[in-house]
């Protein structure tokens, strides 16, 4: 893809900040190691507050955002390759992704003047983290069958239930939270959209332990928790609507991206072969078998590149993929598996160590990778989405659809 002059211009001013002011990433990078543990949280959200207010005042933080929010006003694309220029370096300001990511645009699209006026500006400088509450024990892939209950009473909401697989909610000041507000109608019609504030009474947050042996993802638990109707994005009953401006942007955020993994991955997984012949005596590239997934490995990579900058081409023209996204994250997420599996094969017996043993952190990658096929809508919802908007595919029978929520047999709890 080529740049128009003005993105082209964006992007030299972008890479030539970065490279002013930002360490780039260390060559061990291994970007099939997601869901990062640290082991000093405290100190690392005070660093990202630290970088995220620097580049804010730089202006490289709400790029497309309106500039009476503290925005630039610029295009989709140019936020892509503010993205792409930023992968290079070590930026440690992940914590905002969700509210950068997803909030954000949710905002911006349903908020009223007061809810952007109090939330973005705090968001864009990072004062305050944000996290996502669609999955239940029961709710997963049919997002819309949530049974976290919102009631209203006067003027306030009363939310009471469980929500699953939240990243950073014991971090985070705000949540968006999709409830059922009226079971008496079909699913996707009973629900309502709002922000919940995750230090308030009622709000419970515990670790979820992870094969990695991480607490990435959390549980939380509303009993009794109270939500100021004035906190609420949407119409009352309109919450699908809402949540899937927060899914779109979300895949669309990763495909966009995403791209840049192949190559990264590559190299990652020549410097792990070096790194063999030198512990071992023997580099893996000799063996054909995994020669021929190293080549393969790198195809996907550089398909999925392309992939991306039709993504990107497509912003750049004002256009907002949807379906593209879906393809995207499928395609990362294959990529990174493919990646982590062939990592720790190529170890043999040595990728079975752990700890300070083992070789870099592709024990982490592999044990970590399952988590990315249920981030951002698993792999078989995509495939879905794929069917039926890309070839054309009938819908999946659905017999729920058109039944109120409450008629639906669930099973009991335990």
């Amino acid at each position: 893809m080529t740049d128009s002059a003005d993105v082209e211009r964006f992007r030299a001013a972008a890479r030539a900040w970065l490279e002013e002011h930002a360490p780039r990433r260390s060559g061990d990078h291994n970007p099939a190691a997601l869901f990062v543990e640290h082991d000093d949280e405290e100190r690392h959200l005070a660093e990202a507050r630290r970088w995220q207010a620097r580049l804010a005042d730089a202006g490289w933080v709400g790029i497309t955002w309106p500039t009476e929010y503290g925005g630039r006003g610029l295009s989709p694309a140019h936020q892509v390759v503010w993205s792409q220029e930023a992968a290079a370096f070590d930026l440690p300001v992940d914590v905002f992704g969700i509210g950068l990511g997803m909030a954000a645009p949710t905002i911006l699209a349903w908020g009223t003047d007061a809810q952007k006026e109090r939330w973005l500006p705090p968001l864009l400088r990072g004062e305050e983290i944000w996290c996502q509450m669609f999955s239940e024990p029961d709710a997963g892939s049919d997002v819309a069958a949530v049974t976290t209950r919102a009631i209203l009473q006067g003027d306030e909401w009363v939310v009471n239930g469980q929500k699953m697989w939240t990243s950073g909610a014991h971090y985070s000041r705000w949540g968006l939270l999709l409830t059922r507000s009226d079971p008496g109608v079909p699913k996707h019609a009973g629900l309502t959209y709002l922000v919940i504030d995750m230090h308030q009474p009622g709000v419970t947050v515990r670790p979820l332990r992870q094969m990695t042996g991480g607490t990435n993802f959390t549980e939380v638990f509303f009993d009794d928790a109270r939500v100021p109707d004035g906190q609420r994005l949407g119409e009352p009953g309109a919450g699908w609507t809402v949540a899937i401006t927060t899914l779109m942007n979300e895949r669309t955020a990763i495909g966009a991206v995403g791209g840049l993994a192949g190559d990264a991955a590559a190299a990652a997984l020549l410097r792990l072969f070096d790194d063999l012949e030198s512990l071992a005596g023997t580099n893996p590239a000799l063996d054909p078998s995994i020669r021929e997934r190293l080549v393969d490995v790198a195809i996907r990579g550089r398909v999925l590149r392309y992939h991306s900058e039709r993504i990107v081409s497509a912003l750049a023209e004002g256009r907002v993929p949807t379906a593209e996204g879906s393809v995207a994250k499928l395609a990362l997420t294959d990529l990174l598996a493919r990646v982590a599996t062939l990592g720790i094969d190529a170890q043999g017996a040595l990728g079975m160590l752990a700890g300070a043993d083992a070789i870099g952190d592709w024990g982490d990658a592999f044990l970590g990778y399952p988590g990315l096929r249920v981030a951002g809508g698993t792999d078989e919802i995509m495939r879905n989405v794929i069917g039926e908007r890309v070839l054309g595919l009938p819908r999946e029978p659905s017999v729920d659809k058109d039944v109120p929520f409450r008629e639906l047999r669930r099973r009991p709890p335990s």
